[in-house]
């Protein structure tokens, strides 16, 4: 496509037949072109029916079709006429027809006026939005009830409502050659990596794929290394403006993409996910007991089964203290059997709940586990034992938020059982093996060690990650290197 296709001329005729024809005017119902007349001069208004405020149109257009032709005598360039004609705030100019284009299809009104080889864009948009309310996953006993929804400017607000600081840097790209997915790159300059913020800027500008379909997580897999084997998350997503808020202060990177209500924190650890927004709502020795819990839980409900299996397999390594732990009323279904179909029938309840009407929800799921449990247990098919274990584990999943690092919890404890079926002690040991081989081997985004801070080793941001300190001037948003 020459230049001459690609810039605006100042001829009016051809600048809006080269426009509307690389924007398809008329090919799509929303997409509406307003002729009128400014001061005698033909203009047109360019924008998406759905994305523009009524209201400011209406005020517009009845404040430019008053102008007299001897208003506009003067004003012999658009920079000129928006400087004294346009009194809305957000008012630029371009010349380059692509971006023109971008612009009007984001919901920006694109003015073409007679004589004028730059079209006045005017961000009067608006998107349709659901209200902030609390995330679903993500409560809190006391604190905000607020929440990011999937417009990318109200999630920005709610970031600037809660740090008034000048360092708060919101830059702005777009990503996908056709979707041209809005996302903002959220830090504070005077806190962040910028080496890890350079590193991360140019992945994001050398993503040369059409769309991201599935907002933040189609833009995570362009941004990781593919490592298919390995399901530990290496991002962390949050739906709460507090708890976003909080990392950006600490010197981390938010990516908010357009449509999506999760923001994604980086770099993450695989530490990072023993924290959670509720410690910080709560005395630090309270936060410290809670954040203790939370490790033991991780603990328990990636060993607590396979160890079990491994201790049914081998009775004699059975101490007498634990003797409660051995199987009653043993059944003819082998218990590697029992734990893997109720691990898969776990998830199976799961897709069922998600795809239930939100007024059955809760009776499916209580309805379901009782049946199933009860019934099994009476069939014969599975021993109250198996159900205990595995209800504990089920429950003790949700005491974190990351749905990721809970299904690689769920993969590797698999992976245990099946290793330690199979092999026995040498399986189970073969399996913990493997685990910590790839949690070493494990890059966070930013290339450094999923293990960090333990490797390399920070004695000041370990102790902060398992201690619930206390908020002074000193650790209340300092920067983590």
């Amino acid at each position: 496509m020459g230049d001459e296709l690609r810039t605006l001329t100042g001829r009016y005729e051809t600048d809006t037949s080269m426009l509307e024809k690389q924007i398809r005017l008329g090919a799509s119902f929303d997409l509406l072109g307003r002729k009128f007349l400014v001061g005698g001069q033909k203009a047109t208004l360019y924008f998406v029916d759905g994305f523009a405020k009524d209201e400011v149109m209406e005020k517009i257009l009845e404040y430019l079709m008053k102008l007299t032709p001897e208003e506009m005598r003067d004003r012999r360039s658009a920079e000129d006429f928006s400087r004294h004609f346009m009194s809305y705030v957000e008012v630029s100019l371009a010349a380059d027809i692509p971006a023109v284009i971008t612009a009007v299809l984001s919901g920006t009104l694109a003015l073409l006026i007679e004589g004028y080889d730059q079209a006045v864009m005017i961000d009067a948009r608006t998107y349709p939005a659901r209200g902030v309310e609390e995330p679903e996953d993500d409560k809190v006993l006391r604190g905000a009830h607020d929440g990011f929804v999937e417009t990318l400017i109200f999630n920005t607000a709610l970031i600037r409502r809660r740090i008034r600081d000048p360092q708060l840097t919101m830059e702005y790209l777009q990503v996908g050659s056709t979707s041209k997915t809005d996302l903002v790159l959220c830090y504070m300059d005077e806190r962040v990596n910028h080496k890890q913020l350079r590193d991360l800027r140019d992945k994001l500008k050398g993503i040369d794929i059409p769309s991201l379909t599935m907002g933040q997580e189609s833009l995570a897999e362009c941004l990781l290394r593919r490592q298919w084997y390995n399901p530990f998350p290496k991002v962390r997503y949050t739906e709460r403006p507090d708890c976003a808020s909080a990392n950006v202060a600490e010197g981390k990177i938010l990516l908010i993409v357009d449509n999506s209500p999760a923001v994604m924190i980086l770099p993450t650890s695989i530490f990072d996910f023993i924290q959670d927004t509720n410690d910080f709502y709560f005395p630090p020795l309270v936060g410290t007991y809670l954040r203790f819990v939370r490790g033991i839980v991780f603990f328990l409900t990636l060993f607590l089964t396979p160890i079990w299996y491994l201790l049914m397999q081998n009775p004699d390594m059975i101490p007498p203290w634990l003797e409660f732990v051995r199987i009653k009323e043993p059944n003819t279904v082998p218990i590697i059997i029992q734990l893997l179909v109720i691990e898969i029938m776990i998830d199976g309840v799961k897709l069922a709940s998600l795809n239930t009407p939100g007024a059955l929800n809760n009776a499916f799921g209580m309805v379901g586990a009782l049946l199933l449990g009860e019934f099994a247990i009476t069939a014969g098919l599975f021993v109250p034992e198996v159900m205990l274990y595995m209800a504990f584990v089920a429950v003790a999943n949700f005491t974190q938020p990351s749905f990721e690092l809970g299904y690689a919890f769920k993969l590797f404890r698999m992976l245990f059982l099946i290793l330690t079926a199979l092999f026995n002690l040498w399986g189970f040991a073969a399996g913990v093996v493997l685990l910590f081989v790839i949690l070493l081997t494990t890059r966070t985004i930013s290339g450094r060690s999923y293990f960090f801070p333990v490797i390399p080793f920070n004695g000041r941001a370990l102790w902060g990650l398992i201690v619930r300190r206390p908020i002074t001037r000193h650790n209340a948003g300092e920067k983590r290197r």
